[in-house]
């Protein structure tokens, strides 16, 4: 293995500065993902901690998922909404029976604690950013669920069911009609030194506390990648980044966050207005899409952010752009839904074109 190349030594302005980019290998380290499997450092990540009896009717009554049900050893998606149903923050979840753990974007979790902190009132629930203390680190890959038992001789891996994901009800459903209980559910376990893991579709997250990180990597008997392979297999599989993906107008359904992280017959939050209205009309403005950029004229991506034109006229941007081990350059854009699938479109000089897939 290569030494380490730190993101931030390539480009400095990233929200992932701070984690490996690539191990010397990057196109080697999707491979490993889209067969066998790798760990990613990905303790940039924002992790809030909330105790107390309450904790969760509190978050269930103020952001966009179903709570009450989530039980002990499982987790979930929530995002918290502004009153006009534009995404504020997006957040993984697990509880353990007494904490439930929020891991959030980068740089993020301070802002969300203090929302959080300006919504408590009399609620019997304690917030807490502890980012400091621990660390999330990413099993990707096939054989990730495989590769957890070094990681305690009783860690009851058969416990960690494959996700289930609840099917997004039809516009003016009947009421009742959707599951009283998330939408999405992960299975969790405790770890033997702290933390848990929690798995998703794609992977198994592990948080840990943060000391142990290297330990956890001599531990588990996977190569290490870095978080430009992440983002490739990420942006293939057509999975959003908040603040990647979105911007301050963004609304779940654009972005395909209904399933995950929507219940959309759990009664008022903020936002929920605009989350009916769009779901019983069926026309959000935007939608995200998986752009090929076989017309990119240079080795290295756009920006995020990049405008993306059709015939002279702004129809959305870029989010993540990478180049995939298989699919080459691509990228995930938002894009006005009245585009077509068979436009042609600019990133800049270059050509670009909707998968229809």
């Amino acid at each position: 293995m290569s030494a380490p190349i730190r993101l931030g030594d390539l480009n400095p302005a990233s929200r992932d500065a701070d984690l490996v980019a690539h191990y010397g290998d990057p196109l080697g380290e999707q491979r490993l993902m889209a067969t066998e499997a790798a760990v990613v450092d990905r303790s940039n990540r924002g992790v809030i901690a909330i105790t107390g009896p309450e904790r969760l009717s509190w978050l269930h009554n103020i952001t966009t998922q179903h709570l009450l049900a989530l039980a002990p050893h499982e987790g979930t998606e929530l995002l918290v909404l502004s009153p006009h149903g534009h995404v504020e923050h997006h957040a993984n979840v697990v509880d353990d029976g007494e904490t439930t753990w929020l891991d959030v974007e980068p740089g993020t979790a301070a802002d969300l604690v203090d929302f959080l902190l300006k919504m408590k009132f009399l609620t019997r629930a304690e917030v807490a950013d502890v980012t400091a203390d621990w660390a999330l680190l990413s099993v990707v890959g096939e054989a990730a669920h495989e590769q957890l038992g070094c990681l305690g001789d009783a860690l009851p891996l058969d416990r960690l069911a494959p996700p289930h994901v609840e099917p997004v009800p039809g516009p003016k459903f009947a009421s009742a009609s959707v599951a009283a209980r998330p939408t999405t559910v992960y299975s969790t376990v405790a770890l033997p030194g702290g933390g848990w893991a929690r798995r998703h579709e794609d992977r198994v997250d592990l948080l840990v506390p943060r000391g142990s990180v290297d330990e956890i990597y001599r531990t588990l008997p996977v190569p290490w990648a870095g978080i430009w392979a992440y983002e490739a297999m990420r942006v293939a599989a057509r999975r959003p980044r908040h603040l990647s993906e979105t911007d301050h107008r963004t609304i779940p359904v654009e972005v395909g966050w209904l399933a995950p992280a929507v219940h959309l017959d759990k009664g008022c939050y903020r936002g929920q207005e605009t989350i009916a209205r769009v779901h019983n009309l069926g026309r959000p403005p935007r939608r995200l899409v998986l752009l090929h950029l076989d017309g990119i004229a240079t080795d290295e991506p756009p920006a995020s952010g990049t405008t993306v034109t059709a015939d002279g006229r702004d129809v959305g941007f870029v989010g993540t752009a990478v180049r995939h081990h298989e699919l080459g350059m691509i990228a995930l854009a938002l894009l006005k839904r009245n585009v077509p699938d068979d436009a042609v479109l600019m990133v800049g000089e270059s050509t670009a074109a909707v998968d229809p897939a």
